[in-house]
């Protein structure tokens, strides 16, 4: 194959959108937080996120969120292309205001919850989930 100025421009151009990708990705984000919240202040406390600091899989990773008193918590992935990864509904019957689940991870990145509460102010809780390749702790 002859490389040519075309193909030049447009294998620069295919790697400025790969190198451009993972930032939208932290956008997304903190578009969906903005959705969920209003735009309302996110405080701390009130609310406990449980996910281990290495997982050896990334397909299958085990968290717990628990938020007394609760209306809503959302969970988000940050380093997934698709970051919102749960939302827990709870109604006024709830015996409690806290799920566990497993999610994927794409790789090494932070997992955030925030809760709604009933007087309408928001609380986040974030963790680093390490993601090994193949159990090797690294």
């Amino acid at each position: 194959m002859k490389l040519t100025r075309r193909h030049t421009l447009l294998m620069a151009f295919g790697s400025a959108v790969a190198a451009i990708l993972p930032f939208r990705a932290f956008a997304a984000v903190e578009d969906n937080i903005t959705a969920f919240t209003g735009g309302a202040a996110v405080g701390t406390g009130g609310i406990t996120l449980i996910a281990p600091e290495i997982a050896e899989n990334g397909n299958t990773v085990p968290i717990e969120v628990s938020a007394p008193g609760a209306e809503a918590i959302i969970v988000f992935a940050a380093g997934n292309p698709t970051p919102d990864v749960a939302t827990f509904n709870f109604g006024p019957l709830a015996a409690q205001q806290s799920a566990s689940t497993r999610i994927r991870l794409a790789g090494t990145q932070d997992v955030i919850a925030i809760a709604r509460m009933p007087d309408g102010s928001f609380v986040q809780a974030s963790q680093e989930v390490k993601v090994t390749i193949g159990g090797c702790g690294g």
